[in-house]
């Protein structure tokens, strides 16, 4: 017999009431998590979700067709980008890295370093008309990309399902709200360690893995105080709520000249708070399939897992020479929270391990966000 906790793995259906509020919407949900808010001027249909993975994947919202939104958010990569930063249409690359946008729609902040962004059809926004950088290079040419749209085959009839009742849905709001719906679909809860936590499979991760479990959660090492609840982050925001919870970080990546400075275009939230004590702050990434979405930190400057977990065993990166050349560690501006702690060879491979539980291979893999231009 199956136990109830895997009964709570069970994807359900939500009430009617629910449903009708989100258009007959049904969220892929255990029952054991919160359902994410959705604002009231754009509620979740299966055809706005549908409409938005196909612009999603369309290269022909890019000056040049050379690039789409899954161009830098690529779905066997964690909806991220295998690259350090993205490059846009030009050639510019970006200053920072891709984040995963698995369980986005659960975050209250949606970019490394902007508290004021928390809107996903706001934030559609700046990658396709941005001009610092220069993302997908739409500035000037909304008539030409809603012109597109119209004559091409499919979409005005895309448009019409998704947007019943409005006079002219092919519009820029109708693109920016099919997006952010398809973005909040994305939902992973299908780990293994999903199942093993929630669903009682004991044995869906390994001894390792469990070993790897132990240690971050635990005081010495205290990954969750940082990484912790639904989302493996300290920002989030669900139904049952009352508040959003927003937290950025400084992790001591770089240390300039013993000053606690970090590279001039990548200061954190310090360049809009004009605050000195928050350079270098960033917003915590959840850690959902985090060993499919490498490379790692806001700017994408450590490779690979393990390289990660030397940098907060160390307390902060060393540089030893170069522009950047600080000691982390020494940051005045370095997290209370980010303490030195040693990890046994044994131990680090428990924490990998751990890490790589996280991977949800079903939505890496899943149709339902895949490319609809693939044959």
């Amino acid at each position: 017999m199956r136990s109830l906790l895997a009964l709570a793995l069970a994807i359900v259906v939500l009430t009617s009431a629910r449903a009708a509020a989100d258009e007959g919407y049904r969220w892929a949900l255990p029952v054991v998590m919160p359902r994410p808010v959705v604002p009231s001027d754009n509620p979740m249909s299966e055809a706005k979700a549908e409409l938005g993975r196909y612009l999603f994947y369309d290269k022909r919202l890019s000056a040049n067709g050379s690039i789409a939104c899954a161009t830098c958010h690529q779905q066997a990569h964690a909806f991220s980008d295998p690259r350090v930063v993205p490059v846009g249409v030009t050639g510019e690359k970006h200053p920072r890295h891709a984040m995963r946008l698995a369980n986005v729609a659960y975050m209250p902040v949606l970019t490394w370093a902007n508290p004021t962004m928390r809107s996903l059809e706001k934030q559609a926004l700046v990658p396709m008309f941005g001009e610092h950088p220069v993302e997908m290079g739409l500035a000037g040419r909304e008539k030409q990309i809603l012109a597109t749209l119209r004559g091409d085959a499919r979409y005005p009839a895309m448009f019409a399902a998704a947007f019943p009742g409005e006079r002219d849905p092919i519009s820029l709001g109708g693109i920016t709200r099919a997006l952010a719906t398809f973005e909040r679909a994305l939902i992973s809860f299908g780990s293994p360690y999903d199942r093993y936590r929630y669903g009682g499979e004991r044995d869906a991760i390994s001894a390792a893995a469990k070993r790897g479990e132990a240690l971050f959660f635990g005081e010495r090492i205290d990954c969750a105080h940082c990484h912790g609840g639904i989302n493996f982050t300290d920002n989030v925001m669900h139904e049952k709520l009352r508040a959003p919870e927003i937290a950025f970080h400084n992790t001591a990546l770089y240390n300039i000249g013993g000053t606690g400075a970090y590279p001039p275009d990548n200061r954190g939230i310090m360049e809009l708070t004009e605050r000195p004590e928050d350079m270098g702050k960033f917003r915590t990434p959840s850690l959902r399939n985090v060993a499919a979405g490498g490379p790692f930190m806001h700017d994408g400057s450590i490779a690979t897992l393990a390289g990660a977990l030397d940098h907060y065993a160390a307390g902060g990166r060393t540089i030893a020479s170069g522009p950047y050349a600080g000691t982390g560690a020494r940051s005045p501006l370095r997290d209370t929270q980010l303490a030195r702690f040693t990890l046994s060879a044994a131990e680090k491979r428990d924490l990998l391990a751990f890490l790589e539980s996280l991977t949800d291979e079903t939505f890496l893999h899943d149709p339902r966000f895949g490319d609809p231009f693939a044959k």
